[in-house]
């Protein structure tokens, strides 16, 4: 079922001009000229606006009412470029646009999107934050709209039978936002929104444990949900846009695997990758870790096995 691997500033005119968005995301092109500008050395505020980089947008579920993009100082005309090309915008725009979105029943409009900054993994967008001006037009007031944008990620819950014990398979790393070691389920994001979702899953299983699994024996537990759902999960949409699949492996080994995995030293250490992979019982696993992708994990898991959903585990 799988296998263990062996081991300057310059002056430029403004960037504004009307686009109609029918069918948004789409896509379209900035300017490539005098994309550089100054400004102010003392522009300390990341919502301070910048005086170029500027779009505007028009909304089919508010063509009455153009959307304002901007760049915040400190985001250069490049990085705006490739955040509002990015499929992580562009996702966000369908959201608010779709049938279950903010913007389908006319109750909310969006008046202006601040980009405030773009991470780059390389030549592509990794990470980006924005602020939306969604205005609830009942109460003439803003709804909180700041939006930490990384998008869709999956995560793999590994389950092997051993001498009739069943042990879950997790990675310890280092999770700087929180400031701990995290005992988490192999994860990692999708690079587009056309991601392979499934091979994204068993590439990170193997960087992350060294355990090859066989596509045939992965399980989508989140395409149990109910389809009004999405089939994803959301961490934290308080904040964050991230979806997450979340996937089974079953699976039966001899003890000698349970033992070669435990404290296995992994991941991809040219990308600081510091990864210890941990396997513990199953059934103490939902005690052992914070790790909201572990818990949503189990509950799916069970639910799923308790209705039936399943197939039988091959031998």
């Amino acid at each position: 079922m799988f296998l263990l691997p062996s081991k300057a500033f310059a002056v430029s005119r403004s960037i504004k001009f009307l686009i109609s968005v029918p069918n948004f995301p789409t896509s379209f092109s900035l300017p490539t000229r005098n994309l550089h500008r100054t400004r102010p050395f003392c522009a300390t505020m990341a919502e301070t606006e910048s005086a170029s980089s500027h779009l505007i947008i028009n909304l089919p579920t508010q063509l009455d009412q153009p959307v304002t993009i901007v760049a915040a100082a400190g985001v250069c005309d490049s990085d705006f470029r490739n955040a509002i090309e990015s499929s992580l915008f562009k996702q966000w725009m369908k959201n608010i646009q779709m049938e279950t979105g903010l913007l389908a029943n006319g109750a909310m409009s969006l008046n202006k999107v601040l980009i405030q900054s773009v991470d780059m993994f390389g030549s592509r967008l990794g990470f980006l934050k924005f602020k939306a001006d969604v205005i609830d037009k009942e109460t003439g007031k803003k709804v909180p709209g700041i939006v930490f944008a990384r998008g869709p990620a999956v995560a793999v819950l590994i389950l092997l039978d051993s001498d009739e014990e069943t042990y879950a398979v997790l990675t310890e790393q280092v999770r700087v936002p929180v400031g701990r070691l995290i005992l988490e389920l192999p994860a990692g994001m999708l690079d587009d929104d056309k991601g392979d979702i499934t091979g994204t899953a068993i590439r990170e299983v193997e960087e992350e444990t060294g355990l090859h699994l066989n596509l045939n024996d992965v399980i989508d537990l989140t395409a149990f949900l109910d389809p009004s759902t999405g089939c994803q999960v959301f961490p934290s949409p308080g904040g964050c846009d991230e979806d997450l699949g979340l996937f089974l492996y079953r699976g039966r080994v001899d003890k000698d695997i349970i033992k070669q995995l435990q404290g296995k030293q992994t991941g991809l250490r040219d990308h600081g990758e510091l990864i210890k992979v941990h396997v513990v019982p199953y059934k103490t696993l939902w005690r052992m870790t914070s790790d909201a992708k572990v818990l949503m994990a189990i509950a799916l898991y069970e639910m799923a096995k308790r209705d039936g959903f399943l197939p039988p585990l091959r031998n």
